[in-house]
């Protein structure tokens, strides 16, 4: 399989030639198995062409923040050419300012150079890797690997043939069964969602097959293949008040799996169980998500990048639970207490929609258990080989002020940091005493032995235009500001050093295979 490896070194700041202070990373680039495009020899020269987001800072018109969205990317370099490899190392590296708390996007392009042309429009193209400054930074020895894919262009003129079939679907006629068909909806960079594509209609059955269907690239998932892709079955009734039966969610990259056991997909009556209370914090809008969902996708797709598995444990507090109503302040939102872990950011959001629909919120509010909970993972393992995050989002409410203090206290000795998130329009007095900026914590005679807490409200940063892109990236990178010098000092304070550099990268790393 063509596969392309980054490697990053941070390198030291040069307060001469630097004008904002920042870690400077180094990035290494190699190649396995590319596809031979020359008849008769191997693809000749290879040249490597990194493109990042519009969010880095170049002289050019474009907007803070952007995405893969936004019309113009910036090239930040190429390599030399490698004369006649399919296996090149390139020896040129590429010097970046990294930032832990914002979420720098990078597309790697690998081209077969045919000329001297610096068009590469002109040379073959080999394909293309996306992945973030903080994917390299935190695998294994800065070290990542991707297979190469993508077309060039995909964004234009790339399609996809899809094959859908269901089974066992409600029945929402009294006289006959359901006439189902499907929508499609790409979601946008403000959490709402635009329809791609309908299905036809299948008629009088609950176990449909839909006629297979291309659609551009583009248009379902704008080119980011783990853009979430939202789908919803519908009942078709002549005088067009269809009835909701269900919906799931995918992405492009989970439908390329084809046909198999992991392409199978829920549909389940989310629109009936969600919180129908406009006025709730927790108010599932179909078109916008909750202060609650985008704080916890701003900070997590940040700092899910330096966890290797991906896998998250996520916990609610002050709820009833079924099925005999009691009431807990540390359960799992997915519903397993043998394994609360969630598969990435996607994971957790979901585990956290589905949890409103089984339990019901109820007071008082403890923080207490949960901050004890993770507390408790952090302290079997203090040698520096993980450090753990917490964060915890609330409307300010807060019943167990003395047993939170207490417990922050002794979190605060183990390698872990706790990020206060308060959504709505309360008061959060508490939790600015819990973030000690001004008075270091203390329970019981006892300070606090680091400061371990940040807090912010969510209403602070919220954009004027409703842009909740640019929201969310603003607060992410203000509430995860403190989190590598908190590192750092529980580091410094039981001697631990960063590992050796790991060596520099060596063919017999990947045996030099022919490509497949």
């Amino acid at each position: 399989m063509d596969k392309l490896e980054a490697t990053a070194t941070v390198c030291d700041f040069d307060p001469i030639s630097g004008s904002i202070p920042a870690t400077k990373v180094e990035i290494t680039v190699s190649c396995r198995n590319l596809l031979d495009r020359d008849t008769f020899s191997k693809s000749d020269p290879c040249k490597f062409s990194a493109f990042y987001d519009a969010n880095c800072s170049l002289a050019f018109p474009c907007t803070e923040y952007g995405s893969w969205t936004t019309p113009l990317l910036c090239e930040f370099g190429r390599t030399e050419v490698i004369d006649n490899t399919l296996n090149p190392d390139f020896v040129r590296k590429y010097i970046l300012d990294y930032f832990f708390e914002e979420k720098q996007n990078l597309r790697f392009d690998v081209y077969d150079i045919d000329s001297k042309s610096p068009d590469l429009a002109k040379h073959d193209f080999l394909g293309q890797v996306y992945c973030t400054l903080g994917e390299i930074v935190g695998s294994p020895a800065s070290r990542l690997e991707k297979p190469l894919g993508g077309k060039k262009g995909q964004e234009h003129g790339f399609t996809m043939s899809f094959t859908f079939l269901s089974f066992h679907l409600s029945d929402c006629d009294f006289f006959g069964k359901s006439d189902p068909f499907m929508v499609f909806y790409r979601s946008n960079e403000d959490g709402t969602f635009t329809i791609c594509h309908k299905t036809e209609v299948v008629k009088n059955t609950l176990n449909p097959v839909w006629q297979p269907f291309s659609i551009p690239v583009r248009a379902l998932c704008n080119g980011d293949y783990d853009r979430t892709i939202k789908v919803e079955v519908y009942d078709w009734d002549r005088d067009g008040s269809h009835d909701f039966i269900g919906e799931f969610t995918t992405s492009y990259k989970e439908l390329c799996r084809g046909q198999s056991q992991l392409n199978v997909y829920e549909v389940s009556r989310d629109k009936d169980r969600n919180p129908s209370q406009s006025t709730s914090l927790h108010y599932m809008n179909p078109y916008q998500m909750n202060a609650y969902a985008m704080a916890l996708k701003a900070v997590g797709e940040i700092i899910q990048d330096y966890d290797s598995d991906k896998m998250f444990p996520a916990l609610g507090f002050g709820a009833k639970l079924p099925p005999d109503g009691r009431v807990s302040h540390e359960f799992p939102l997915n519903g397993n207490i043998e394994n609360p872990y969630c598969n990435g950011m996607e994971g957790i959001l979901e585990a956290y929609h589905q949890s409103l629909k089984t339990v019901q919120l109820y007071g008082p509010t403890n923080f207490a258990p949960v901050v004890n909970h993770v507390a408790s993972y952090a302290a079997a393992v203090q040698d520096g080989s993980q450090y753990f995050v917490l964060l915890i989002i609330t409307d300010g409410v807060i019943s167990d002020m003395a047993q939170t203090k207490e417990a922050i206290v002794n979190a605060a000795k183990l390698p872990m940091s706790i990020i206060i998130v308060g959504v709505g329009q309360a008061e959060f007095d508490a939790m600015v005493e819990l973030d000690g900026d001004d008075i270091r914590i203390s329970s019981r005679g006892k300070l606090a032995e680091r400061d371990i807490v940040q807090f912010v409200p969510f209403r602070d940063y919220m954009d004027r235009t409703g842009n909740h892109v640019l929201s969310m990236a603003r607060l992410a990178k203000d509430v995860l500001a403190e989190i590598p010098d908190q590192l750092i000092s529980y580091m410094k304070s039981r001697a631990i050093k960063p590992n050796p550099v790991p060596p520099a990268y060596s063919t017999s790393d990947h045996p030099q295979t022919n490509p497949v």
